[in-house]
């Protein structure tokens, strides 16, 4: 009978429970360190497991989404409740429609304009004008 040598596989907790947990964790869109913390893992133990069973890491991905589509969702579902809400919504998603930024768009050529020895007068008079 082969004996293993090293530390178990989750720390000698069970691995049903800890996948559990770490699913739940996963779910709430917890950091992989966070969600090693929930089940009592260590972070090197879980990134060990995912090496193991790749089918793992794309499950998490997928259950580290979930916040994002249940805050999508209620967005979508809420647009017809408040205008500003619905407004929100569209500056974000419609930015160059709906945006609130100003745009400059300078047409003409892209030198420094030329200034006149009549600006440069009235710059000079504006100034001493101005002066404390």
């Amino acid at each position: 009978m082969k004996t293993r040598v090293g530390r178990k596989k989750f720390d000698g907790r069970k691995e049903e429970i800890v996948l559990q947990k770490l699913e739940e964790a996963f779910l709430m869109g917890c950091t992989d360190r966070e969600a090693s913390l929930a089940a009592g893992i260590a972070p090197s133990t879980l990134y060990e497991y995912q090496n193991k069973n790749p089918e793992f890491t794309e499950r998490k991905q997928a259950l580290k989404m979930n916040p994002i589509f249940i805050a999508r969702r209620t967005v979508v579902e809420n647009l017809d409740k408040d205008f500003r809400f619905a407004l929100r919504y569209l500056e974000r998603k419609l930015p160059e429609e709906f945006g609130l930024r100003n745009r400059y768009e300078f047409q003409g050529p892209k030198e420094a304009p030329v200034i006149t020895e009549e600006d440069e007068k009235i710059i000079d008079d504006f100034q001493k004008k101005n002066e404390v």
